[in-house]
């Protein structure tokens, strides 16, 4: 298999992140070949390992935001990450923060740091699929992004921030969202926020 005719396959399906299996199905191969084949394109260059079974394009790497989603699944962008983003606090955070319904992990890939915290599978609801572009990244909505921040607030596991911005924001939206938390500390805190 000449690696760049592999690159250009690819490409050409619009895949840029991709498992081991992923890339059998499109290259049949024996497992063996394919795994041979991606530990040494990772070291010349090619691919790019994110993490242990996942790899991705490193000469057509994709954006952050696509990685963040692809790296912990299932996920979606949101807390400080989608807030900084919406404009709900004026400072951008250091890494990716997602919300997940898997157990709170860090990864480091390519000197960028991806969080992931966990919240119920009853309130992992309020994101929404942002096709801007080629990319394609799933995203929550401002409100709860929001909620979800304050409900590691209310759990004592983030700082309340005297600089939200919440002129832009749907109140009731946002209240709705804090109720699947079933917190009544969520509940005060969007009443304390400066509407």
């Amino acid at each position: 298999m000449k690696p760049i005719l592999a690159r250009e396959e690819l490409l050409n399906r619009g895949i840029k992140i991709f498992t081991p299996l992923e890339f059998r199905r499109i290259f049949p191969k024996s497992e063996a070949k394919i795994q041979y084949f991606l530990e040494t394109q990772t070291k010349q260059g090619l691919f790019i390992r994110l993490k242990k079974g996942l790899y991705a394009l490193k000469t057509d790497l994709p954006g952050d935001e696509e990685i963040a989603n692809a790296l912990y699944r299932p996920s979606y962008l949101s807390f400080e990450y989608a807030m900084a983003k919406y404009g709900i606090i004026p400072e951008s955070p250091y890494h990716l923060t997602s919300a997940t319904t898997n157990p709170t992990r860090v990864f480091n890939v390519n000197h960028q740091a991806f969080s992931y915290f966990t919240i119920k599978q009853e309130t992992y609801a309020g994101y929404y699929l942002d096709t801007g572009g080629s990319r394609k990244i799933l995203i929550a909505e401002p409100e709860k992004a929001l909620a979800d921040y304050l409900y590691f607030v209310s759990l004592g596991q983030r700082s309340w921030n005297d600089r939200f911005n919440v002129s832009k924001l749907d109140k009731a939206k946002l209240m709705e969202y804090a109720k699947l938390f079933k917190r009544d500390k969520i509940v005060e805190l969007v009443e304390e926020l400066p509407w």
